[in-house]
C-alpha cells in the first residue's frame, strides 16, 4: 500500500480559521499526502471554496446532520484509507515540514502506534504563545527527551496521567489501530487520552520527534476550554482516570493505578479555576471545581478471592 499520509480535519467554526488550515496543508513541501474535511456545520459557501481549489488531493464532505464533536471525529476514522492517519484541528495549522517530518520518524522508528512531533503554541491570532499550561506541560510533564524517541509501557503512562503533555491534533496514528480502537462516545473531552492509554494497555508504543513542525492554536474558544470552564471537564476525567486505575490495577502496573486515583495534576487546575468562576459568580461551578479538586482518593478494589 502506499505511504501517503491521511490527514483528517473534522471542521465546525470559523471557516477563516479552517481555510488557513487547509492553506497549510496545501504549503507541504513532501506533496505525498490526502487532506480529507468533514464538515459538520451549516455555513454557506464552505462547499463552492473547496470546489475551487481544483487540487485531487483534497476531498470535501457535509455531513447530512449534525454529528457532533465525538460523531465528526469518529466519521473521519471511518474514512481514512492509508496506513497512517493525522487527525487536524480545524484551527490549527502545519508547518511545511510537517509531513516530511513525520515520514521520516516514522522511517527511522517505524511501527509505533503514535509520532508526536515538535509543536508551537500560538493564540487566536496566530501569534506564538507561552501559557501556563503549555509551560508546564513541556517542564514538569513530558517526558520526551531532547531526539527522536520510542516511549511505552507503564512509565509512560505514569507520565501522561500525571499530566498530559501529547498534543493530539498533531500527532500521527497508525490507521489499523485507530480504526480498531476509536472514540468512544461517552467522551467529549479526554478522548485522546482514552485512546492514548488503551494503545499503551495493549502493548504499543509513542515516537516523540523535538522537530517542531505544527502550530497548535489554544484560545478560550475551544471545546476543552468551554468544559472546563463550566465543570464538567473535570467531571469527565476523573471517571476516566478512575476506570482507567481498575484497568492499570489489572495489568499490574500499580503504579500508573495509583497516579490515576490520585490525578494530582486536574485537582490543582480545578483549585486554579475557582477564583474564575468566583468573579463570573457562577457559584455552582466553583462548588464542582472545589469538589473535585478535594475529592477523596478512592481506595483500589481488593483482588478477588481465590476459589
Amino acid at each position: 500500500m502506499t505511504d501517503t499520509l491521511d490527514i483528517m480535519l473534522p471542521y465546525y467554526g470559523d471557516p477563516a480559521l479552517m481555510r488557513d488550515a487547509v492553506r497549510s496543508v496545501l504549503a507541504q513541501t513532501d506533496p505525498d499526502w490526502r487532506l480529507t474535511v468533514v464538515d459538520d456545520d451549516t455555513r454557506p459557501g464552505v462547499p463552492e471554496w473547496f470546489a475551487g481549489l481544483d487540487d485531487h488531493r483534497v476531498r470535501y464532505f457535509r455531513n447530512e446532520q449534525n454529528l457532533g464533536v465525538t460523531g465528526n471525529f469518529r466519521r473521519c476514522v471511518e474514512l481514512a484509507d492509508y496506513p497512517y492517519t493525522v487527525l487536524m484541528g480545524c484551527d490549527d495549522l502545519m508547518r511545511p515540514g510537517y509531513v516530511a517530518t513525520v515520514r521520516a520518524a516514522r522511517a527511522d522508528l517505524p511501527g509505533a502506534a503514535m509520532y508526536q512531533p515538535g509543536v508551537r503554541v500560538i493564540d487566536g491570532e496566530g501569534r506564538p504563545v507561552h501559557t501556563l499550561v503549555d509551560t508546564v506541560k513541556r517542564r514538569l510533564y513530558s517526558t520526551a527527551p531532547e531526539r527522536r524517541a520510542r516511549l511505552g509501557g507503564e512509565e509512560l503512562a505514569v507520565s501522561l496521567l500525571r499530566g498530559n503533555w501529547l498534543y493530539f491534533p498533531a500527532m500521527c496514528w497508525r490507521s489499523d489501530l485507530l480504526k480498531e480502537v476509536g472514540f468512544r462516545t461517552d467522551l467529549t473531552v479526554v478522548q485522546d487520552l482514552a485512546l492514548t492509554v488503551e494503545l499503551l494497555l495493549r502493548g504499543e508504543e509513542l515516537v516523540t520527534d523535538p522537530e517542531i513542525c505544527f502550530d497548535y492554536r489554544r484560545h478560550v474558544g475551544s471545546e476543552s476550554s468551554a468544559q472546563a470552564v463550566s465543570g464538567s471537564r473535570f467531571e469527565e476525567t476523573r471517571r476516566l482516570l478512575l476506570e482507567l486505575a481498575a484497568d492499570f490495577d489489572a495489568l499490574g502496573w500499580h503504579r500508573a493505578a495509583r497516579t490515576a486515583r490520585r490525578h494530582l495534576s486536574t485537582r490543582l487546575h480545578a483549585l486554579l479555576m475557582v477564583p474564575g468562576a468566583l468573579r463570573r459568580r457562577r457559584l455552582d461551578t466553583a462548588r464542582e471545581l472545589t469538589g473535585h479538586a478535594f475529592a477523596r482518593v478512592p481506595r483500589p478494589a481488593a483482588p478477588a478471592a481465590a476459589r
